[in-house]
Formats: C-alpha cells, structure tokens, sequence
C-alpha cells in the first residue's frame, strides 16, 4: 500500500526511510539479537545511539560546546513550567510575549512561579500579525524574554530574532527546529518537542546555556532541573529511549538531505507553493499578514464553511490526510514539516483546485 500524504500539525509524518530503517531493525538492532526499545539505556549500544543522536543534532543545528543539549520527557508543554522553575534564579519576573495559543499557554504556566510581564502582544489583531519589536515593554529586573516563534495552530510565525539585551532569550522552537539555518547563539535557551520536525512524541530537545545551568528554585522537582539532567547525560532516569533512537535516524536523514540550509530551500518553496495557490484563487483564503505567514503550518478557510465536511472527506479519499483545523481556530490546516515531499503539497494543490472548480 502506497504512503498517505499527512498533513497533521504532530504527530507528524516522518520520513519513509527512517520508518523503514526502523522496520529493519525492530527485532534485531545491529546483530545484538534485540530491539532498541528493549535494550538498557546505560548499556553501550544505547549509549552510541544517544551519543551519535546528540553529535548529529548538534552539527545540524550548529549548537557550540557553550551549550548542553538534553534529550527531555514531556513534550514542549512540560517546559512551560520548567523553563521559570530553571532560570528565575533570585528574580520574580519575566518577560513574554504573546502571539497564539501556545504562548498563552506557557504565559499562564509562568504565572504559577513568576510576575509575568506581557511585554508584546498581537491579541488585539487576532493573531494575525507579529507585534513591532519597538513597541514592546519589557521589564528592567526580568529574568528572560521568551516568545514563540511559530504558532503552529493559528500558522503565525516571526521573520526575525528578538534582541534581548542583558537577558537570556528563550525560544519554543517545537515547530521551527530544523527546518532552516538558525543562529543559535542568539538563544539563552531553546526548547522542541520532538513530533514534528525531529521525530516522534515523548520526547523534547533543551539546548540552554552552560552558564544557564545551577539557577533553578530549590523546590524545582529533580526530575525538572536541567544542572541534573546535563549532569546525568539526559538519563537520570529511564529516557524516552525509542523516540531518542527514531530522532538520531532523523538527525542522519536530514544530514543526507544536505543539512537545514537545504531543508530551508525546500520549505520555503512547498510553502510558496500553497501560499500562491490560496492567494490567486478565491474560494480559499489565508488570514495571516503575508509576511509573518507560517512556513510550516498553513490554515487556511474556504469560502463557504458548509463545504469543510465534503472538503475534508474528498481530501480522506484521496489519501490527504489531517487537514481539518485546530477545533479552536475551525477552518483547515495543512503542516508542511520537514519530511512532507513536495509531492504531497503539489497533491494538495492539485485536490484544492479542482474542489474548487467543481463547486464554483
């Protein structure tokens, strides 16, 4: 049976080859008659895997020795409260700005542990645009700035790199990571949840700082210090060890696919594709300001709400898959991630045009 094209926003599609190498290896990983997901995670074939998995990511995204990099349960949505618990140190405030709901998420999170300081916000637009860095007010005794660079539900994304000078600039990049040349230095602490650009859920990728680590409240829970987790190699524990194992396949893919610089190529034209296509027909339309639209995740409304259903059940027939909007936002969603083929946006492309023929 050929491959769906899957469009979900994450769990996301993965690349076939990883899927197969992974088949190949499920019984049996290298010889040692067992599958990675059965193996000790101190044992030294685990430990190769994780080491390779950290070196690749690192050579991918161009994080320096300055930071440790940590392989974290609990997916993206954990670290909104690790993040205050772990960088506060003898400060109350922090800044955040507020762009989507994944940002008020994390802002409500904080405001468990910390004065919250909205410094920016484009609520007002209906998220439809980034607020101007000149109008936000931060606050002199915060103890970071952090903000969402891609709003995977309502498909806004910033075009640029905060300043945030005298403190360290914190990132949700579970959207972003991988798909386009970053300068990382400009971060104080990034954090990823792995299921849609570096591999399957249960697992999320921290790069902070060294000189970040040793900050954390006392009441921080073990588990949620990252001076322990970067003390402990990520295995304090028992880590998510199959999804870390998926990730390092992934990590050698997107190496094969000439690293992020050519992953950026790519995505910018699969989203350009489906950018001009919705722009130049008008039975479809996009809401956010052109420039701060998604690369990665596309919404985007028909004319008529009446036609989603027999929208989506034509796009179920053939074979496009998890285009139906977040239920917060309605309308349709296309992810365009790394592993999604130009193929599958053209498909789209070709299914949207001719959805919209029929129904003119």
């Amino acid at each position: 049976m050929s491959r769906a094209y899957n469009f979900c926003a994450g769990p996301a599609t993965l690349p076939a080859e990883v899927l197969a190498q992974a088949r190949d290896e499920m019984l049996d990983w290298q010889g040692t008659g067992m599958s990675v997901m059965e193996m000790s995670h101190r044992s030294d074939e685990f430990v190769e895997i994780a080491t390779t998995a950290e070196q690749d990511f690192r050579e991918l995204a161009g994080v320096s020795d300055d930071y440790a990099v940590l392989f974290m349960q609990g997916g993206a949505s954990s670290q909104f409260a690790t993040v205050p618990l772990n960088l506060l140190g003898d400060k109350t405030s922090a800044d955040y700005i507020n762009t989507g709901i994944w940002s008020q998420k994390a802002i409500a999170e904080a405001r468990r542990y910390a004065t919250v300081n909205v410094a920016g916000s484009s609520e007002p637009q209906g998220f439809a645009t980034i607020p101007a860095a000149e109008s936000w007010t931060t606050s002199p005794d915060a103890a970071y700035l952090h903000y969402t660079p891609n709003e995977t539900i309502g498909g806004l994304e910033f075009d640029f790199v905060p300043d945030s000078p005298g403190v360290p600039l914190v990132a949700d990049l579970s959207s972003t990571i991988l798909s386009r040349p970053m300068d990382m230095s400009r971060f104080g602490l990034i954090y990823a949840g792995a299921q849609k650009n570096i591999g399957p859920s249960g697992l999320v990728v921290v790069v902070v700082r060294k000189d970040l680590l040793g900050r954390a409240r006392k009441d921080t829970p073990t588990m949620m210090n990252y001076q322990v987790a970067a003390a402990n190699g990520s295995m304090y524990n028992t880590p998510a060890t199959y999804s870390w194992y998926l990730s390092g396949l992934v990590f050698k893919w997107l190496k094969a696919q000439g690293g992020v610089a050519a992953m950026g190529e790519r995505n910018q034209r699969k989203a350009g594709k489906l950018y001009d296509f919705i722009d130049g027909n008008d039975f479809y339309a996009n809401p956010i300001e052109q420039r701060y639209r998604s690369w990665m995740n596309v919404p985007f409304v028909l004319a008529d709400d009446s036609l989603n259903g027999a929208f989506l059940a034509g796009a179920e027939e053939r074979r496009l898959l998890n285009l139906q909007g977040h239920r917060s936002v309605g309308g349709m969603r296309a992810s365009l991630y790394n592993a999604m083929p130009e193929a599958g946006v053209d498909a789209l492309i070709d299914y949207m045009a001719e959805f919209a023929k029929e129904r003119a």
